[in-house]
Formats: C-alpha cells, structure tokens, sequence
C-alpha cells in the first residue's frame, strides 16, 4: 500500500471516530504534543515569528491550511520560519497535533470550549 494511500487511511479512521472515547483521548494526547513542541511559537494559537500566519481558524481559512490534510503537511515539511517536524514527530504523532490545531482554532484556542 503506498504512503497516500495509509494516510487516507489514516485520516478515513480518524473521521470515523470523532465523538468517541478515543477521539477524546486523541485531542488530548494532540494537546499535549502541541504544548512540548509547537507552544514556543504558537501558544495560544499565535504565532511570535509571523503574527498575520496565527493558528485562529479565520487564519487557517484565508490560507487554506484549514484541513487536516494541509496542517500534517505544514507540520511534517515546514514552511518560511516554521522548521519541518517530520524527522522529530511519528505520523501519528503528527496527526494528533493536526486534528488539535484545527479543533481548537474553532474555538480560537480558548480551552474551554473544546
């Protein structure tokens, strides 16, 4: 099976268990990673290097990075002043900060509406 083909996948189970106990536990697990690798930059869904290139969905939507498709990719290859976490981060791991980053955007990184 090619690499697209298990991230699609991948992405395929991750929708299909929205709403469930390990959703749950995903988001949380995503939380966590985001705050050991991603808070430097990005806490609270800011960005200190580019302020305009925040993680606030209004952001993501006028950049197209909106999608989970487009946020592992953002993470895994970097992009301007964002270093690549490919070679750092599993896929999963990846994947968890992604779904993360876009639920609580939602929310513009407001905990407790998330």
């Amino acid at each position: 099976m090619t690499n697209v083909l298990k991230k699609l996948l991948g992405f395929s189970l991750l929708f299909i268990s929205f709403g469930s106990p390990t959703y749950a536990r995903s988001l949380e697990k995503g939380e966590i990673l985001f705050q050991r690798n991603c808070s430097v930059c990005h806490l609270g869904g800011n960005n200190i290097i580019l302020p305009e290139k925040n993680l606030k969905l209004e952001t993501l939507e006028a950049n197209g990075m909106n999608s989970l498709i487009a946020i592992v990719y953002q993470i895994t290859n970097g992009k301007n002043g964002m270093p690549a976490f490919g070679g750092r981060l599993n896929e999963q791991d990846v994947e968890e900060i992604a779904q993360y980053v876009l639920e609580a955007s939602k929310n513009n990184f407001e905990k407790e509406n998330y």
